[in-house]
């Protein structure tokens, strides 16, 4: 059987990889952004270093868009959606990391980031982000197996739980610091009025949770 031919964006890849050393960080990303489907977990470790670190800047883009749109061909947000994907395995499944080359294939990113959803922003229950993630870790759901599930979940949650609007916009002010931060020159304005309204945000949510007292339980009423 014949290989299938490279695409147009690994042949540019491999036009850039060409005048690069290998090893060195430029080098590393695009072969991550090659080997995409296998490898997303150090691609979205790599692309964490690219934007917290500016490195995008030494190597002639204005902002870490730009590198991403033009050096590796991937959006924006998909870059956002894999380094935010890689931060949530690192702090809730770093099994799953420290034992990445036995574990083939990996969870798709995007059911990762349901998961992250789900237990940063949904206020998903405990039972119900367990059955979520043992579709996703454990049984190897297929993406759309499991943003079906996560959707009748979070369908619910947004009905029953108070918190869960709060939770998204404060996970949406840390996106655009994050985007912001990205930029060649942030503008600091912007920013301290992106982080107080976090700040006030996080208020509310702390106020709320005492008052509840949790996340699953119906917010109390005082006349």
């Amino acid at each position: 059987m014949s290989e299938t031919p490279p695409s147009s964006s690994e042949l540019h890849i491999d036009n850039i990889m060409e005048n690069l050393e290998p090893g060195s960080d430029r080098y590393e990303v695009l072969d991550k952004a090659k080997r995409f489907k296998s490898s997303w977990v150090e691609l979205g470790e790599k692309l964490l270093l690219v934007s917290s670190k500016g490195r995008f800047r030494d190597w002639g883009y204005q902002n870490f868009e730009d590198y991403c749109a033009q050096e590796i061909r991937i959006k924006r947000a998909t870059a956002e959606k894999l380094t935010m994907a890689y931060r949530f395995m690192e702090k809730e499944e770093p099994q799953l990391l420290s034992a990445r080359e036995e574990l083939k294939p990996l969870p798709d990113y995007r059911s990762i980031e349901l998961l992250r959803k789900a237990k940063e922003e949904k206020g998903f229950t405990e039972e119900e982000y367990g059955d979520l993630r043992k579709s996703v870790v454990e049984e190897e759901r297929s993406h759309p197996v499991v943003l079906k599930r996560y959707k009748e979940v979070a369908s619910l949650r947004e009905e029953v739980n108070p918190l869960a609007p709060l939770k998204a916009s404060i996970s949406a002010a840390k996106r655009l610091e994050s985007t912001l931060r990205g930029l060649s020159d942030p503008p600091v304005l912007f920013l301290q009025q992106v982080d107080e309204i976090r700040a006030h945000l996080e208020e509310e949510l702390a106020a709320l949770k005492i008052i509840s007292g949790g996340e699953t339980g119906k917010v109390e009423t005082f006349e």
